[in-house]
């Protein structure tokens, strides 16, 4: 089950910016599409203050990201820990 925050800590940016990986998905309103999910990399995920992100996204098979939020608005970001401590992540 998934935890809300109201802002990032210190403690999850240090986790985010250690991430080389980190995955994108979208999805357009219940029943009318398909959901999209991409993983993205090369540095363009930024964290500008607890409350607001930016991530580069760099064109590929289509535009389906950008498709999904001008319908619907909502995006979920999801990083992973792959390094050889995966405890590194933060707790709840």
């Amino acid at each position: 089950m998934a935890t809300f925050f109201d802002a990032l800590t210190d403690k999850y940016v240090d986790f985010i910016r250690q991430q080389h990986v980190f995955f994108v998905a979208t999805a357009t309103a219940a029943g009318q599409g398909r959901v999209n999910l991409s993983p993205k990399g090369m540095d363009t995920f930024q964290v500008l203050d607890p409350n607001t992100v930016a991530y580069l996204d760099m064109s590929g098979s289509g535009n389906e990201t950008s498709a999904h939020l001008q319908n619907d608005g909502r995006i979920t970001f999801m990083f992973c820990s792959f390094g050889p401590a995966p405890a590194c992540a933060p707790q709840a």
